[in-house]
């Protein structure tokens, strides 16, 4: 370019030159130099005319003839244009090839631009929410209507996924999933989880049912079990009766725990919500846990501030709060020391039982809300748990709005805290 440049310089003063020189001799300097000017001027303007149609025209014709300045300008543009048109040509490759992948999908893929409007959907989106090719610029929230689902969109809250009904057919049930990416774009993922949905249902139904049934024979069997401990059918019986009830007992916890997760499933959240005094609550899961405490002796203590209220069901506070607590009990030393603690950090409220047992190591911490999981052999049976409660704490928390944190140290003991970030509003008139 900058030869193609000089040589432009040199063709304007080779010309002004020549204009000198002919004024000189004809005696006209002034219309010499007027007329090499305008013939330069001329010309300048004869090539911006070509380069300007040929700019307009089809990117396929080549560029027009031209030498040193105007013959690089026309060479560089056209290389790029050149490049340009392969570059395009590989990225409408990998557009196409996206695009036919994700028609191969089983799952929906919907993209949605920053306002939430339905920019691009695969097949399977097309097929599980039923838009149209007419769709295309709508609200998404048009089409997919139910609650759960314009509160995830609206919130903006993505790190989980939401589970609805179909809007589109009644016995399917979708689970959708978004991510922002780009220009503050949402790519939505909708998957057909129907028969997932029927085989926890199921599980559901299937715990909740055998559980009923077992209660019938475990309370004849434990009834029979008091009798025959009232008879005294000599030495040898002792130690064989003791057994079987701690074991009917222990069976007997287990379905009632068993009961209680499955109602816990399969209730509506928030149907019982009314502020509950934190007070007289933890005052009464004390007074419970020193009974159960008897001749361990630990020292149990309550420490909460004064005027504490959560909104949400007493019944099923009162079940997280003393299951922790009873867990603190079980595996804490005789004559330990249990704290019972509520206070306010801002926004939140913490609800959380400390104990100086054994611990155990973190490696632990991410399964204990896990049914019938035990950390080690020291926390076995012996217990008289059936390792459930941690998991009925989690899903009562989660049906208050609030989460389980967990911390301990192996020889130091152990601090669950549950964690509430709700405001208590005051009860109509």
């Amino acid at each position: 370019m900058l030869r193609g440049f000089s040589a432009e310089l040199r063709r304007l003063l080779l010309l002004l030159t020549t204009g000198l020189v002919i004024g000189f001799w004809t005696g006209h300097m002034g219309w010499a130099l007027f007329a090499a000017s305008a013939f330069y001027v001329t010309y300048t303007l004869r090539q911006i005319y070509h380069f300007n149609r040929w700019l307009i025209s089809s990117a396929d014709l080549p560029p027009p003839e031209a030498t040193r300045f105007w013959g690089e300008v026309y060479n560089r543009i056209y290389s790029m244009q050149r490049r340009q048109e392969k570059e395009k040509q590989r990225l409408e490759a990998v557009v196409n090839r996206v695009q036919d992948t994700t028609s191969a999908l089983r799952d929906g893929v919907v993209i949605l631009d920053r306002r939430g409007y339905l920019d691009w959907w695969n097949p399977a989106a097309q097929r599980l929410l039923g838009f149209r090719a007419s769709d295309q610029g709508e609200s998404v929230i048009n089409f997919v209507r139910h609650p759960r689902f314009v509160d995830y969109m609206e919130e903006g809250q993505y790190g989980e996924a939401v589970e609805i009904p179909s809007p589109r057919f009644n016995d399917k049930q979708l689970q959708i999933q978004i991510t922002r990416f780009g220009n503050a774009e949402r790519l939505m993922i909708v998957r057909d989880v129907t028969q997932l949905h029927k085989l926890e249902q199921m599980r559901k139904n299937f715990v909740a049912n055998v559980s009923h049934e077992l209660r019938t024979p475990l309370t004849v069997l434990t009834g029979y079990l008091e009798t025959l401990n009232d008879a005294d059918l000599g030495p040898k019986w002792d130690k064989p009766l003791k057994q079987m009830d701690q074991q009917a007992r222990r069976m007997s916890m287990l379905v009632s725990d068993l009961l209680i997760l499955s109602k816990l499933e399969t209730a509506e959240p928030g149907s019982v919500q009314r502020p509950v005094p934190l007070a007289p609550l933890l005052s009464n899961i004390q007074a419970e846990a020193q009974a159960l405490s008897g001749d361990l002796n630990h020292s149990i203590t309550l420490e909460c501030e004064a005027d504490l209220e959560l909104l949400g069901s007493e019944k099923e506070l009162h079940s997280a709060f003393s299951n922790l607590l009873s867990n603190a009990i079980k595996y804490t030393p005789a004559g330990g020391k249990i704290t019972l603690r509520a206070k306010r950090h801002g926004p939140e409220i913490h609800v959380s039982v400390q104990d100086n047992g054994p611990g155990f190591e973190s490696k632990h911490i991410a399964y204990l809300t896990q049914r019938f999981y035990r950390v080690e052999a020291s926390r076995n049976s012996s217990t008289g748990g059936a390792g459930l409660g941690l998991a009925i704490v989690k899903h009562i928390l989660l049906r208050h709005e609030g989460e389980l944190q967990i911390s301990s140290e192996v020889g130091k003991g152990s601090v669950f805290t549950c964690v509430f970030n709700q405001t208590v509003e005051p009860p109509p008139a």
